[in-house]
């Protein structure tokens, strides 16, 4: 297959000093750099399973510690009503 490329000057470079240093053809160094880096490409990242380790709190299943403050404000709100009732 033809096809016309433009290189950026530093992979015309590149290719051009593998050329000389292996003694091959600019298109042979093309194609074996190209081979490689599509062999590159298609391997599956190397990644480890993510695993969450919980941390033990104090909180009891149900509880929301984010919420803490809401809960203190309805307390207070029960205890001031319940010294203003009847």
């Amino acid at each position: 297959m033809r096809i016309a490329l433009t290189l950026g000057d530093d992979v015309a470079d590149f290719v051009e000093e593998q050329s000389r240093v292996q003694n091959k053809s600019v298109e042979q160094v093309i194609n074996e750099t190209l081979r490689l880096g599509m062999t590159i490409a298609a391997k599956p990242a190397d990644t480890q399973e993510f695993r969450v380790r919980p941390n033990r709190s104090g909180f009891v299943e149900g509880i929301d510690p984010t919420r803490l403050s809401h809960l203190d404000d309805d307390l207070e709100d029960e205890k001031f009503l319940a010294k203003d009732g009847p």
